[in-house]
């Protein structure tokens, strides 16, 4: 059986949920061979969930979303690194929390550095999930930590942050890194307009009406100035906007493409290989709703497990999806911890005895006759 969930938001950690499903099955089936894969979808807690997964943990300071100093972690196996931009430059690494001020001047210079360093070790792939920014700088900080220079009219280098945008007057690649950049995403937003970085994702920065018109602004301008002087048209490409459009730097300058979060992630834990011989996959995450339908974890987990004739159950804490509805994506079944508890702030902070009793449950009722031995 391969126990395989993304991160109980706000209560545990990808490995966490999968060690405590792990534990909760064998306290009903103690001979039960039960192999854990935390997984996610680029989101925050990837380069955990990867580690968790045997990838090497490492850690290094870099510049945070505001000037200030943070230790952040990636992870690395062989020549591929794996970055989650929510380590250097995400919202959780802001002092205090947002303001109209941060999300003006916030970058994503940090996670530059994260590559710089990563490249530094030995990467020569990078694989960089997109989530949780505090920066709405087109990435425009991330190119200048690899090398680029942004300069307005006199030739001075641009100050952090995307309002600086507005007085972009060149940007010059001549000593930017290159390296092979996948973006793990599942965000669509192109870079500008009513669906674009500033308006959809800016008041949650910390950013009012008018901090939103001034970042929509650099980013036209640093847009414009791309496809002026380097021929790039990236504006509009689907993921563009993603972490305050970083996506547009990545994909513009650095060459990036995109995939869903998930399945780059299951590709390198190698999860259809591990499928072979599983009985039973049990994925999930803290809830399943309708964002759950639009490429998250538990989904291309779901998707990977049918593929190879393996049926698959979803536990979540709570559940905002009908049995139908997740039939319709390949799950068997699926059960939350408001099933045992209906109170949701319960279940938040009592998750792990709510999981493994879970568990418990269904290995006394749904496993039947299960093997107790796989070829896992």
């Amino acid at each position: 059986m391969i126990v395989a969930p993304d991160k109980f938001k706000g209560s545990l950690t990808a490995g966490q949920v999968a060690a405590h499903i792990a534990a909760g099955l064998r306290r009903e089936r103690p001979d039960l061979p039960v192999v854990t894969i935390p997984v996610a979808d680029g989101g925050d807690g990837t380069v955990e969930a990867m580690v968790a997964s045997g990838f090497s943990g490492l850690q290094t300071a870099v510049t945070g979303p505001v000037g200030n100093r943070v230790v952040a972690a990636f992870a690395m196996r062989g020549d591929t690194a794996v970055i989650e931009l929510a380590e250097a430059s995400g919202l959780r690494r802001l002092p205090d929390r947002p303001t109209p001020l941060t999300a003006r001047t916030a970058s994503s210079f940090g996670t530059g550095e994260l590559i710089r360093t990563a490249v530094s070790r030995g990467a020569r792939r990078i694989v960089l999930g997109l989530g949780g920014s505090a920066c709405t700088d087109g990435g425009a900080g991330m190119l200048t930590a690899l090398g680029a220079r942004l300069l307005d009219d006199d030739g001075e280098q641009l100050p952090p942050g995307g309002v600086a945008l507005q007085r972009l007057a060149r940007i010059d690649t001549s000593g930017l890194m290159r390296v092979q950049i996948t973006v793990a995403s599942d965000v669509d937003n192109p870079l500008l307009g009513p669906r674009g970085a500033a308006h959809v994702y800016g008041g949650q920065k910390g950013a009012g009406s008018d901090d939103i018109e001034a970042l929509e602004r650099g980013l036209t301008r640093f847009a414009e100035i791309a496809a002026r002087d380097h021929f790039v048209d990236k504006a509009e490409r689907p993921g563009a906007g993603a972490a305050g459009g970083v996506g547009f730097a990545a994909l513009a300058f650095l060459g990036a493409r995109t995939e869903p979060g998930i399945e780059i992630i299951l590709r390198h834990l190698e999860f259809g290989d591990r499928l072979a011989g599983a009985r039973l996959v049990i994925t999930g995450e803290g809830c399943l709703d309708r964002q759950t339908l639009h490429g998250k974890a538990p989904i291309g987990v779901a998707r990977a497990a049918v593929a190879a004739g393996v049926p698959v159950l979803a536990v979540s804490g709570q559940r905002l999806l009908t049995r139908d509805v997740l039939r319709r994506f390949g799950f068997q079944d699926a059960f939350a911890l408001t099933d045992i508890e209906p109170d949701p702030q319960l279940c938040i902070a009592n998750a792990d005895a709510l999981l493994e009793q879970l568990a418990a449950q269904i290995a006394g009722t749904r496993l039947g006759e299960l093997p107790a031995r796989t070829t896992n």
